[in-house]
């Protein structure tokens, strides 16, 4: 589609029209769930984005503020007996949205463009911004302020923004990763690892641990310094252009010829990552890539289970843990089994099921900043289930849910670890080894 069309009016009608409107969806939307109101509804959400294809309506505010509020969490596709392509129609939705101006004032427009088209779309940028957070919160400024008693004057919805600052790591993804990992033993794969945005500055351990779990299980691992962002956060807020743009920077950096597979430790990365070829199927240049791109794009428990799990060696400690789903692992990549595969793979762990592990926790990319009071309905939801298991470690592989749970937790009181599966195998690799045997990156 070409992005100076209508969204909607220009994708294919084949996609549009699958819907049936039988309801099998219904049950499973969490918007729907809360509100019990019909365009809250994937099916509703669906039958105004084909009354815009069908020139019956226009996007109007209402339109607008209607796609802004489904999750895209995707739970109705893994439901939909039709198959419908939820996840193309969401995107196109939210680029009609924005293609239509509904939403247009200097606010919004700074915001984004500080976010989206410049903060996003380099991650040096992204690194300077994070090293300044960092200074704050080890300077002890941060601590300071929170203490001073000055945030009780600010608006309520900025003090809950302050609160979910997240910690920065002391060390970003190319300071702990070399950009070329050998492979522990004989090297049987060459594979690129993809650091991720929020993932670099917040979650850069898990990175690392990723990079280790890899090199064990015979891979060379290639990590460059300067990378990308994904482009998924520009899909699923309208900015279709520029999630174009970042999809070839990624082909040009990762030639997906040169890998047997590229690897992502991130859900809802993964999820977007995949897609490629839809997103540059008019591009003459890219489109064969991105389809051999799609093919090697792996998430990191994905790869693991095809590969074959090395089950770590040596006691191990008793654990008990449970998994929560990242939406767009378990609903949009179909990836279920293979996280659980990877916890049970852990000697002495014990695995105690999640009630309502796929329900959205409320993160979902930027939700819980722009829809706060349906994402913290969800996230106590999500943390009631957690509590009933009783478990002290919770495991999910999405670094959005990670800092949602975390928060929760925080806020909540709750002692409660919050972790990745691939940070437990690393884990149990590092316990059950003599310290000479021990792998430096």
């Amino acid at each position: 589609m070409s992005v100076t069309g209508s969204h909607l009016k220009d994708l294919d009608y084949s996609v549009v029209q699958q819907c049936m409107h039988c309801g099998m969806c219904l049950p499973t939307c969490p918007t729907y769930d809360a509100t019990r109101i019909e365009r809250n509804s994937p099916r509703g959400r669906i039958a105004l984005m084909r009354a815009i294809a069908d020139d019956r309506l226009e996007p109007t505010r209402a339109f607008a503020d209607e796609m802004y509020f489904c999750l895209g969490c995707l739970a109705c596709m893994t439901a939909c007996p039709a198959g419908v392509n939820y996840a193309e129609l969401f995107e196109h939705a939210r680029a009609a949205a924005e293609q239509s101006g509904v939403f247009n004032s200097p606010r919004r427009s700074l915001i984004r463009g500080f976010t989206l088209r410049w903060l996003f779309l380099d991650l040096h940028r992204l690194h300077l911004v994070g090293r300044a957070l960092r200074l704050y919160q080890q300077l002890g400024l941060q601590a300071l302020l929170r203490r001073s008693g000055l945030l009780r004057w600010l608006p309520p919805r900025l003090r809950e923004l302050e609160a979910m600052t997240p910690p920065i790591q002391e060390a970003f993804s190319a300071d702990l990763i070399a950009p070329v990992t050998a492979a522990v033993g004989q090297r049987k794969f060459r594979v690129a690892m993809l650091v991720g945005c929020a993932q670099d500055l917040i979650f850069s351990d898990i990175n690392r641990d990723t990079v280790e779990v890899l090199a064990r299980h015979g891979c060379e691992v290639v990590t460059p310094p300067a990378q990308f962002c994904c482009g998924s956060l520009h899909a699923h807020n309208g900015e279709w252009a520029l999630a174009q743009q970042l999809a070839r920077r990624q082909i040009d950096q990762f030639p997906p010829e040169q890998f047997d597979a590229i690897i992502t430790n991130a859900g809802g990365c993964g999820s977007h990552l995949k897609h490629f070829a839809k997103l540059l199927a008019e591009d003459p240049r890219y489109a064969p890539r991105a389809e051999l791109w799609d093919r090697k794009v792996k998430d990191i428990h994905e790869w693991l289970a095809a590969i074959g799990i090395q089950a770590p060696a040596g006691p191990q400690p008793p654990r008990t843990v449970t998994y929560h789903e990242s939406c767009h692992l378990c609903h949009g990549q179909k990836i279920t089994a293979q996280p659980r595969l990877v916890l049970r793979a852990i000697p002495n762990l014990r695995l105690v099921e999640l009630p309502e592990s796929n329900w959205c926790c409320g993160s979902a990319g930027i939700y819980n900043l722009v829809q706060p009071e349906m994402a913290n309905r969800l996230l106590e939801r999500k943390l009631q289930h957690i509590r009933s298991t009783r478990a002290p470690i919770v495991a999910t592989g999405n670094p959005g849910c990670l800092l949602q749970l975390v928060n929760g937790a925080r806020a909540a009181g709750v002692p409660l670890r919050v972790v990745h599966p691939v940070t437990l195998l690393a884990e149990a690799y590092r316990a059950g080894e003599r310290p000479d045997d021990t792998l430096n990156l």
